[in-house]
């Protein structure tokens, strides 16, 4: 695991870039105990094979039973993000950030407008792909294939504390995601970084990574200025 620091508003905050696959209800274990202490952190990680059900899951789109979801090694678990079902598999870059959106000052619409811009900004730093968003479908698509899906978002905003995030399909082989219309749509909507031919590899990873928690930090640091003037 590797870790660093930096500033939000002159509040120091924690990023760590997790080396070994994150079991899922780890994750949530975590973001439930820093909910409860406030503490704000940015993670960078991948899950083991894994499907989540959010809040506003439709059961149709589930396509395989939990005894088959089982014996390919496909974790199941129902949370509390917004959403349907979706997807983790190792070789996504999996961006979890929890932030206290009250004593920062930020309100939910900006906080979700800058992960995604910063997530559009590194993407096209790091493999020149341009991304576009969709006001009716989450998250980020081509933008010259407007209907192939590369980035999945869901987040749960509680007591006005943020966690879950963004999952980007890098290298992973979308094993779990045939197993589910991932928010309704059809699996082979989804693409990855590795299907369009780029580099996939671990040091195109840190260098996403890099990117967005730069322009991420970038992004936040003027909101609250923004809001005071």
């Amino acid at each position: 695991m590797t870790s660093s620091s930096f500033s939000i508003n002159n509040t120091s905050v924690q990023a760590f870039s997790l080396k070994n696959p994150l079991p899922y209800e780890a994750y949530v274990r975590f973001q439930e105990k820093s909910r409860e202490n406030r503490r704000e952190s940015i993670l960078f990680l991948e899950h083991p094979l894994t499907i989540t059900g959010g809040i506003n899951y439709n059961i149709d789109n589930l396509l395989r039973n939990e005894d088959f979801l089982s014996e390919h090694g496909i974790s199941l678990q129902y949370i509390k993000r917004g959403g349907d079902y979706t997807a983790h598999e190792p070789g996504q870059i999996v961006t979890y950030i929890h932030l206290d959106l009250k004593k920062r000052e930020i309100s939910i619409s900006d906080f979700l407008e800058q992960i995604l811009e910063s997530a559009i900004y590194s993407t096209k730093k790091v493999w020149g792909l341009d991304l576009v968003k969709n006001p009716n479908a989450p998250g980020l698509y081509l933008s010259d294939s407007p209907n192939r899906k590369i980035l999945s978002m869901g987040v749960l905003f509680k007591s006005w504390f943020t966690s879950y995030g963004i999952a980007l399909n890098v290298s992973n082989d979308f094993s779990a995601f045939q197993c589910i219309h991932p928010c309704g749509q059809d699996w082979k909507s989804m693409i990855s970084v590795s299907q369009l031919g780029l580099d996939s590899g671990e040091d195109k990873k840190k260098e996403w990574i890099l990117a967005f928690q730069s322009k991420f930090l970038e992004n936040l640091n003027p909101l609250k200025e923004r809001i005071r003037t």
